[in-house]
């Protein structure tokens, strides 16, 4: 029986255990392209703030680094679009569904 307990209590907290974290901006994904680093700046939340919100980009996430993470759930960011945050969540590649977004 304790097994059992143990075995589903695992099960439980598994999806908790694969989620992953990422720091960097807000961006809009077509600055993150042809900008890199530079759009990972708080100089650069204005044009952010236009592009995404007019619908002329998406949001993604830009390390300082300069990788660039597609949002898959854009509806978690948009209050976030500009600023430096921490992103937990599922990350896939160059995707990450977002669970949480801390500033």
């Amino acid at each position: 029986m304790r097994i059992v307990v143990l075995a589903l209590t695992l099960l439980a907290l598994s999806p908790l255990a694969m989620a992953e974290e990422l720091t960097g901006y807000i961006a809009d994904a077509t600055c993150a392209k042809s900008q890199g680093p530079y759009a990972a700046a708080e100089k650069h939340a204005s044009c952010a703030l236009k592009c995404v919100h007019s619908g002329g980009a998406e949001a993604v996430l830009l390390t300082e680094e300069g990788r660039v993470y597609k949002i898959e759930n854009q509806d978690k960011v948009m209050d976030h679009v500009g600023h430096k945050v921490t992103l937990t969540g599922k990350i896939d590649d160059d995707k990450i569904v977002v669970d949480s977004v801390k500033m």
